[in-house]
């Protein structure tokens, strides 16, 4: 059983901890040995918070080796390009296509990339990547603040494990009053990523 790593990256209040907290479980139900470390930087100010998470048959450690990442998920565009180093040429990069802007940037110091530069990064990288409207469906089913597991649910969509096990995993981790919003989220993205792989 090959072990996957995933990277889940984006800043604070973005929901990252929840999100890695998430695909651990899932990947224990799913019978993997699983492990998982969560990176806190400056989060309660914006800053930035990295998830490792593996799966395989027995993983030994919680942080995913240098330019091992099979999986990326990225809650915002640059947060995405800081780590692309991680990534190896055949893995998968989702990104959530927000930009938020960091001081140094709001401030005149620094300007955020173009969108030429940051389709070249990507593509440099992997040539699997997907650009997830997450923050727009999020704020479709009626919450921003769902975006993180509008990115599971289009993550979900590339692996044969059951839809109830993750909405089961969801359901046990948030809120009672906010799991049919999340359950909303979870299958808008998952439904786009059907629907982006059918085409």
């Amino acid at each position: 059983m090959k072990t996957i790593n995933f990277m889940i990256t984006g800043v604070g209040g973005q929901g990252t901890v929840l999100a890695s907290e998430i695909m651990a479980a899932v990947g224990l139900a799913a019978g993997y040995d699983v492990k998982k470390s969560d990176l806190l930087g400056l989060s309660v100010r914006g800053g930035a918070v990295i998830g490792h998470v593996r799966w395989g048959e027995t993983v030994f450690s919680p942080i995913v080796p240098e330019g091992r990442v099979d999986y990326l998920l990225a809650f915002e565009v640059l947060e995405a390009l800081r780590h692309l180093g991680q990534v190896t040429s055949t893995g998968t990069i989702l990104v959530n296509q927000q930009k938020i802007y960091p001081v140094t940037v709001s401030s005149g110091l620094a300007e955020y990339p173009s969108e030429e530069v940051i389709d070249e990064s990507l593509y440099a990288t992997t040539k699997n990547i997907y650009k997830v409207p997450a923050i727009d469906l999020a704020l479709q089913v009626g919450n921003s603040k769902v975006l993180n597991i509008v990115l599971i649910g289009a993550l979900s969509a590339l692996f044969d494990i059951e839809a109830s096990i993750w909405e089961s995993v969801i359901r046990e981790r948030v809120p009672a009053k906010f799991t049919e919003l999340n359950i909303k989220a979870f299958n808008a993205g998952r439904d786009w990523m059907i629907e982006r792989k059918n085409k």
